[in-house]
């Protein structure tokens, strides 16, 4: 840490939350309390910035590029689209880098599955039990329920946070050894395999129109290149909440909009970091890459890609079921 600190917030009277009229420097204080947690699972990782410079009911863009005038101390990394493009990302090295972007108006951070010095490897899995019309909470926490107990099935240990919406992501610290490509087969396999045990509750459908009033588990969030919102961060909301991570047995008992920049302080007085151990032991992705094999093996091809990524390989058309019956 350089030491710089509340130093570098700027007009920190700004009102950046109309709940509580809470500021631009109560943001500020936020990431300097959660600092050791959120440094544990962002910490030198590249970071996509989602800035709101009028707080968050203002207008918002995302930000990929650090800018030209950076300060001379950032550390940035090169990052690059499903195309090629290639940019300088932030990289979230200390709690100033943090601080540093806070002063742009950046809320919260969308955060890249591997380290910058070693991008070739995704060492998270980030499992999105994404609620469609209809869903509420109490169908996620149901999710969630059948989740961890596929993981585990397969040996492996699950961290939950809240989105600081309506979701909920499920993650887990894979050792360094696998692309991004194997990660999404991986979440693949395990949406199909939650949808055919809770065909009632959980869809793995891509597709909109097929997914009726299920929780969707968002097997591309896994796809290269792709960032997922932080744990720790915090949400462009009037109540400043906050994607919070939490403990398996607490599902049952809270609801994400509880958690805000407010509350966090009192929690983490009394309940500490539920992910702290999740660093200790890297896991293995073999036993779902198993699954995947299985499933192409059974004739199964690869899920729908999004629209900005090239075709893959396996991939099936591209195209919404009934746009293809029209076609037809």
């Amino acid at each position: 840490m350089t030491g710089r600190g509340r130093d570098l917030i700027t007009s920190g009277e700004k009102v950046y939350f109309a709940e509580r009229g809470e500021t631009k420097a109560d943001l500020a204080e936020h990431y300097l309390r959660v600092a050791e947690p959120l440094l544990r699972v962002m910490g030198g990782r590249p970071v996509l910035l989602q800035r709101f410079p009028e707080g968050a009911g203002g207008p918002s863009f995302f930000q990929k590029r650090v800018p030209k005038n950076k300060p001379s101390w950032l550390q940035t990394t090169t990052v690059a689209t499903p195309n090629g493009t290639t940019s300088e990302a932030l990289v979230a090295a200390d709690i100033d880098h943090v601080l540093w972007a806070v002063n742009l108006g950046c809320l919260g951070f969308h955060v890249w599955p591997y380290r910058a010095d070693d991008p070739q490897h995704a060492d998270e899995l980030r499992i999105d039990l994404d609620p469609t019309p209809g869903v509420d909470f109490s169908h996620i926490r149901q999710a969630a329920r059948e989740l961890r107990v596929l993981l585990a099935d397969t040996g492996v240990t699950g961290y939950p946070k809240t989105t600081g919406n309506r979701g909920l992501h499920v993650y887990v610290r894979l050792a360094a050894h696998w692309d991004s490509y194997q990660v999404r087969s991986a979440a693949v396999a395990i949406a199909r395999e939650l949808e055919r045990r809770r065909p009632d509750l959980i869809t793995a459908a891509w597709w909109k129109e097929e997914r009726g009033q299920r929780v969707f588990v968002d097997f591309n969030q896994n796809a290269p290149h792709k960032t997922v919102f932080g744990a720790w961060s915090v949400r462009a909301r009037p109540g400043g909440q906050v994607s919070t991570p939490v403990h398996w047995d607490e599902l049952d008992e809270i609801h994400p909009d509880q958690f805000t920049i407010a509350s966090l302080p009192s929690r983490l007085d009394q309940i500490g970091d539920p992910w702290l151990p999740m660093s200790a032991a890297p896991q293995s992705l073999e036993p779902f890459l198993a699954m995947h094999e299985r499933d192409v093996a059974a004739g199964l091809m690869d899920a729908p890609w999004p629209p900005v990524y090239p075709k893959q390989p396996g991939e099936p058309p591209r195209v919404a079921p009934s746009r293809a019956r029209k076609t037809d």
